[in-house]
């Protein structure tokens, strides 16, 4: 799969989709970049005297681009085809379910920022897919880095 297919596969829309543009996905981890709109719901709450976006924002970004891509990037390397995307539940192939994160915060990411994530795979087996990622700001900062697995879970098809 290119990563413009894989995009289109991700299982979120907005204002909860932390991706842009998939620049690189195979088997061994994504590319990816995402800017942080000012407009985005969650400033408002969030230290709204010093905006800047949240580390679970942050965290989710991460996953979508490093974990959720190569997820469904592998996943289809087995079973093309594989719906990830969550449109009619009859029509579900698999989910990902996040497992457990560690994250390590450097530095803020204030609105407007483009960040770059970067992810590499530890391992995948028994459906089971752990990667390093790290985040960039556009000016080459490490924003954040750490672990994030997610686990694929087929679903069985009905009709």
């Amino acid at each position: 799969m290119k990563p413009e297919q894989i995009q289109n596969e991700l299982p979120y829309a907005k204002p909860f989709l932390f991706v842009d543009k998939l620049e690189h996905v195979d088997e061994n981890g994504a590319r990816g970049h995402y800017t942080f709109p000012e407009s985005s719901f969650f400033y408002e709450g969030h230290f709204p005297e010093y905006k800047i976006t949240p580390g679970v924002i942050l965290t989710e970004c991460m996953a979508q681009i490093g974990v959720v891509a190569l997820g469904i990037y592998i996943y289809n390397l087995e079973f093309p085809g594989a719906r990830i995307r969550m449109v009619d539940a009859a029509d579900i192939d698999v989910s990902i379910a996040l497992a457990e994160t560690h994250i390590d915060f450097k530095k803020p990411v204030f609105p407007n920022e483009k960040v770059t994530v970067i992810s590499t795979k530890e391992y995948y087996r028994f459906n089971k897919l752990k990667c390093k990622v790290e985040m960039r700001k556009e000016n080459g900062d490490l924003a954040c880095r750490g672990f994030i697995s997610g686990v694929i879970i087929p679903q069985s098809r009905r009709g």
